[in-house]
């Protein structure tokens, strides 16, 4: 075989490994991106927080997980983030705890497990559910924004 065979036989092979690979991202945790605008207006009732945020979820259906990364500000002093949850339900409406994102900070990323079904359902109907942060201050929830696409 000559060296320009190979050359050619080589990039054959690379191209064909990214072609895999690049189908194969979602499965391995790529997964279905979603995202909430948080604010104290967007709870049920209003808190009257003027604290805000935003959260960025991906939806890992394969894997069973569901990843987080939440970011928000503007407490007043001494008020604390104690919890973090998905609920379900539409916008103006409460509804119960269907993931629980283990929030300990203003800011925080991580990933859970979930069933896989219920990962479906977000991904399906994500306006649906709702992510929400309580502070030792508002225990009841003091931002909250609807998922969406």
């Amino acid at each position: 075989m000559s060296k320009l065979q190979a050359n050619r036989s080589l990039i054959g092979y690379l191209a064909a490994f990214a072609v895999v690979v690049t189908l194969a991202l979602p499965a391995l945790g790529g997964g279905r991106p979603l995202s909430a605008v948080l604010s104290g207006d967007n709870e049920n009732p209003p808190s009257g927080s003027a604290a805000t945020g935003t959260a960025e979820v991906t939806l890992n259906q394969g894997l069973g997980e569901v990843c987080v990364d939440i970011q928000s500000s503007g407490y007043v002093t001494g008020e604390v983030v104690i919890a973090g949850h998905i609920h379900v339900a539409p916008v103006g409406v409460n509804g119960p705890i269907v993931v629980d994102l283990f929030v300990s900070s203003p800011n925080h990323s991580i990933c859970v497990e979930a069933d896989e079904e219920l990962i479906k359902d977000i991904r399906q109907n994500p306006a649906g559910y709702y992510v929400n942060l309580h502070t030792n201050l508002v225990p009841s929830g003091v931002i909250r924004g609807q998922l969406s696409k």
